[in-house]
């Protein structure tokens, strides 16, 4: 596993010891940055179930400030120390041991606003349209913002409503899909 492109691009990440994770492809990685590539310019992103935080510190490589890490399990979070470490990160990220839920009520608390929300929780675990809903009730995107949702291919993702509206959704190999949502 490594980064695909930006200032960190070829670095390789550490992955979460055992088989609890499902790292994202390089494949998957690259063109679903393609898509979002535009963000990446001084803003701010929400990863959560965060896993080794390869898709957060993609985005930090290719331009994003900073950035939130989430994920409850204590593997996931010390991989993602030790990458955010490598890559020498540390002061542009906040790490936290949690659940989904809780975090995005404690970023409410807190005021906080995302440019781009990465949602990659075990496939056929989460329900995209429970956490979406509580996304917008919060208010956590920012105008234009983006969620990037990974899912397997057999799980029906919401479509448009009145606060996202959904601007891709592609399969990659037999499992793999991802919708991306714009917020309206």
């Amino acid at each position: 596993m490594r980064v695909v492109a930006g200032i960190h691009k070829g670095r390789q990440l550490k992955a979460v010891p055992g088989k609890t994770t499902r790292p994202t492809t390089d494949k998957v990685k690259e063109a679903v940055f393609q898509i979002l590539g535009p963000l990446f310019k001084d803003g701010m992103f929400l990863d959560l179930f965060a896993g080794s935080g390869s898709l957060g510190i993609e985005a930090l490589s290719r331009g994003m400030k900073s950035g939130v890490f989430v994920d409850k399990h204590p593997k996931a979070i010390h991989t993602i120390y030790e990458n955010v470490r490598t890559l020498k990160l540390d002061d542009r990220v906040e790490v936290f041991r949690t659940e989904a839920f809780r975090a995005i009520n404690a970023a409410s608390k807190r005021e906080l606003q995302f440019d781009l929300i990465l949602l990659d929780p075990p496939y056929k675990k989460v329900n995209y349209g429970k956490i979406l809903d509580e996304i917008a009730k919060l208010h956590l995107l920012k105008e234009n913002g983006m969620i990037y949702c990974e899912h397997d291919t057999a799980e029906e993702l919401p479509g448009d409503n009145d606060h996202f509206s959904v601007i891709k959704q592609d399969h990659y190999g037999g499992t793999i899909g991802i919708t991306i949502y714009k917020k309206n």
